[in-house]
């Protein structure tokens, strides 16, 4: 009876660690991106561009469009570099991110961005914005991986 007793909590136990397990997320790794787009507007703006991601030791390439609606004047060139966390495959970087952003740049200046897509990715970004532009909206920005 206590051998069948002892029996049953080992199989219980490795049962539970084996649940534990499997509920535990994928590994979930990082990588680097960089952005390069065209913003324009009045009130309502603008953006289209390109990038790539380097993840895994591979390159993939995307393309960056989207709309922006609050304050936004003018138009400016920007080069983002930073992160892509939380990826478990690079398709994870596609689809719609959006933020809430300010920036001004009078020939040039500094921008600094965190985005999230309903993947769970997140977009940590900075760099240079050259140009003339002020703007204080909401941003949506979609990305999507070109077929190589």
């Amino acid at each position: 009876m206590r051998f069948q007793v002892a029996r049953s909590l080992t199989y219980l136990a490795v049962a539970t660690l084996l649940s534990v397990a499997l509920s535990l997320p994928a590994h979930a790794d990082t990588g680097k991106v960089r952005f390069k787009f065209f913003k324009a507007g009045w009130f309502i703006g603008a953006q289209a561009g390109t990038g790539i991601l380097s993840y895994r030791g591979e390159i993939y390439p995307f393309r960056i469009g989207g709309v922006s609606a609050g304050l936004t004047f003018g138009g400016s060139s920007t080069d983002l570099v930073g992160v892509a966390q939380n990826m478990r495959e690079p398709s994870d970087i596609e689809g719609v991110y959006t933020a809430i952003g300010a920036g001004v740049a009078i020939v040039a200046g500094r921008r600094a961005i965190q985005m999230r897509n309903a993947k769970g990715v997140v977009l940590s970004l900075e760099g240079e914005q050259l140009g003339l532009q002020f703007d204080l909206d909401l941003s949506g920005m979609s990305v999507s991986i070109q077929n190589q």
